[in-house]
């Protein structure tokens, strides 16, 4: 497979021409000297008809449907499937209206509030980074839902049913949306688990989660023909107009290296990590994701991830109850053996047994749109008890609310808080 994007740079690069273009660097440097602008021949994400274009051609072929890029991650491509489930739904006359699971990345509260569009929630799990949504729970939702949007896998590692939930959206007329940032390499195992092989009509992958890719490159996958001419404007309409041709080289190149052979080392590779996902009982149920449950272990989250740490290992993610490792074949099963006698090494503890606050369905005052826009103020968790939440102020690792823009704090609402580490939070100003 050819990388047309790469071969263009690296010929620019070779020509040393002057450059009285940006970027002000003006290629002086070992990674700067790719790094261009939309200069002749380079082509331009948002118009794409030559070299990215031919790119993007790839990455569809590779994943089986019309594939775009992204510079800005997938929360670019999360903000890009809000507005088109939106263009879709006053198309066919109705009042757009998502149901959403309710472990959603911050980004999509952020694009709702901008697009103003209605959102009904979806509850489950016994922590707010899962939401077990079934194909059941669909099917009881109401003729005025226009679009489901789920994440999976989620942060944990959990995944819903996607191919169930898609027979019940398609037969209901309901457009689903997926939520796929950290499951870009489903689609290269035998058979595929990519939610667009399982029936989704519109998903975002970030690349460079689990491919060889820098950060920020990340994918839009389109089923629908008619809906993939419009992906252009909805990405440009969230976008930066100066996109970094130095991650559109890192897609460029992944799509060669993905070409070549890919599946067969992911495979070789989640056969191994399989056997350590039981020895010690990982959470959830995505290939290639260790998820720890460290109070079996007898420590917090936070303290198994110090101690890897001290061990040369830094892990992905950890809070109270878990430890987030994300291994891929890049790093090679020795970096598994070197996991395993660490984690040997760090002796085993009576379990702790403090559970998590229950997740509560907290009362809703006015809508993500008119919190997110109002006056606020920062408050100390313990004073913000009947306040309304403003802006879902959390940290990213995992960008995922434990209370939604606009819904009342009540005791539940602060337990949750304290227990996750919450100092302040940002209330409406009233």
């Amino acid at each position: 497979m050819n990388t047309p994007i790469c071969d263009f740079v690296h010929r620019y690069a070779q020509r040393e021409m002057l450059r009285l273009h940006m970027p002000g660097h003006k290629g002086l440097g070992q990674m700067e000297r790719l790094d261009i602008t939309e200069v002749q021949g380079a082509d331009s994400l948002y118009e794409a008809d030559g070299i990215i274009a031919q790119s993007e051609a790839n990455a569809s072929a590779l994943f089986g449907c019309p594939t775009f890029y992204s510079t800005e991650g997938s929360s670019q491509c999360i903000r890009a499937m809000v507005y088109l489930a939106m263009l879709q739904a006053k198309k066919q006359g109705k009042m757009p209206k998502i149901a959403a699971g309710r472990n959603v990345h911050k980004t999509f509260l952020s694009a709702v509030a901008l697009l103003d569009v209605d959102v009904c929630w979806l509850y489950g799990g016994e922590n707010y980074l899962s939401c077990p949504v079934t194909a059941e729970a669909v099917e009881a939702l109401g003729v005025d839902v226009t679009a489901l949007y789920l994440t999976s896998p989620d942060y944990l590692g959990n995944m819903v049913d996607i191919a169930a939930i898609a027979q019940v959206c398609h037969r209901k007329g309901i457009l689903l949306m997926v939520d796929n940032a950290h499951g870009a390499y489903l689609r290269f195992l035998t058979p595929s688990l990519h939610p667009m092989d399982q029936g989704a009509d519109l998903c975002c992958d970030s690349a460079h989660k689990t491919l060889p890719v820098i950060t920020g490159g990340a994918y839009l996958h389109i089923r629908d023909e008619k809906m993939a001419r419009l992906a252009k404007d909805a990405l440009a309409l969230f976008g930066s107009t100066s996109p970094s041709y130095l991650i559109l080289q890192s897609l460029d190149t992944a799509n060669a290296y993905l070409a070549d052979g890919y599946g067969e080392k992911l495979r070789e590779f989640v056969s191994v990590v399989s056997g350590y996902k039981n020895r010690w009982h990982s959470v959830g149920d995505e290939p290639m994701k260790l998820t720890l449950h460290a109070k079996s272990w007898g420590y917090t989250g936070v303290e198994l991830a110090q101690l890897l740490r001290q061990a040369g290992i830094e892990c992905e993610f950890s809070d109270p109850d878990y430890v987030v490792l994300m291994p891929t074949p890049e790093l090679g099963t020795e970096s598994l053996r070197k996991l395993e006698a660490a984690l040997d090494q760090i002796p085993r503890r009576a379990p702790v047994l403090e559970s998590p606050p229950a997740l509560a369905q907290p009362e809703r005052v006015c809508s993500v749109r008119q919190a997110l826009l109002s006056p606020s103020k920062t408050v100390p968790v313990a004073e913000s008890l009947g306040k309304v939440l403003a802006s879902a102020s959390v940290g990213c690792p995992p960008a995922v609310p434990i209370l939604v823009c606009g819904e009342r704090i009540d005791e539940n609402a602060i337990a949750c808080f304290q227990y996750y580490g919450m100092e302040t939070c940002t209330i409406i100003d009233e």
